[in-house]
């Protein structure tokens, strides 16, 4: 049987070949969730890479949600598989991820205003079921992202803003994306859930100007996510900016 460890030759984006070998590993050797994959070190020894390539396949799988780094500790699978979407559907959800956290700022931030001075009984009643509702998910174990989606949806509801509702639903694919960005930071569901209970009783309270800071505090929030720490490039690609021997850059000193 190939070793799929084996060592690797050098392209562009080496970073990627390792990631089709550590798939191949996990599956050949029947790792599943808990299960700890060799160091850094070990990992780019046997494939004959840096480790700076091996850290930057690993980063991409921690972003997608497939290992657990343990600082100290290792990295663990956080489920069976390793296999995901591929790398360009990251880049490209990446490129796009900022202009989308930043429309929902705008938009719902003032949703969350008018919904404090406009709101009916029924509006706060959906509010409150999807509250429930992202609370029953998470005590269940998942990540609460249909809970997520209701209470906005009855937020943007509650503003009562024909116009402005119009604008979120012509978002919501790439609103529901940033949502399991999100929703997939480790913690981040039971904090999302104490930050929309903070808009709700602003909006129950009617308080307009509490409402829409707290709206955009928690967009700020969902805004932090690992994706956007990541950087694409290779860095063994010697065009890559930054890489040692790339246009324009210096090679380090030391080592």
């Amino acid at each position: 049987m190939t070793d799929p460890l084996r060592p690797m030759g050098s392209k562009p984006r080496l970073y990627e070949q390792v990631l089709d070998r550590l798939r191949s590993y996990a599956a050949e050797g029947g790792l599943g969730a808990g299960d700890r994959l060799p160091t850094e070190r070990d990992l780019a020894a046997r494939l004959g890479v840096s480790r700076a390539s091996v850290k930057q396949a690993i980063v991409v799988l921690e972003v997608q949600g497939l290992v657990e780094v343990r600082h100290g500790g290792g990295t663990y699978l956080l489920r069976d598989t390793l296999d995901a979407e591929p790398v360009e559907q990251l880049v490209d959800r990446r490129r796009r991820l900022p202009d989308v956290l930043d429309a929902r700022e705008a938009l719902e931030t003032k949703l969350a205003e008018l919904a404090a001075e406009r709101r009916t009984d029924e509006d706060v009643a959906a509010m409150d079921s999807a509250l429930a509702h992202m609370r029953a998910e998470i005590t269940a174990g998942g990540h609460g992202v249909e809970g997520d989606r209701l209470f906005h949806a009855a937020v943007t509801a509650a503003g009562h803003s024909a116009i402005l509702a119009e604008f979120m639903r012509s978002l919501t694919d790439r609103i529901t994306e940033s949502r399991h960005e999100s929703l997939r930071q480790p913690g981040r569901p039971v904090r999302s859930l104490t930050q929309h209970r903070t808009i709700f009783d602003a909006i129950v309270a009617q308080q307009p100007g509490r409402a829409a800071a707290a709206m955009r505090r928690h967009v700020q929030t969902v805004a932090r996510v690992r994706l956007l720490d990541w950087d694409p490039e290779d860095p063994e690609d010697p065009g890559a900016p930054g890489a040692p021997g790339a246009p324009g850059e210096k090679e380090p000193q030391g080592s």
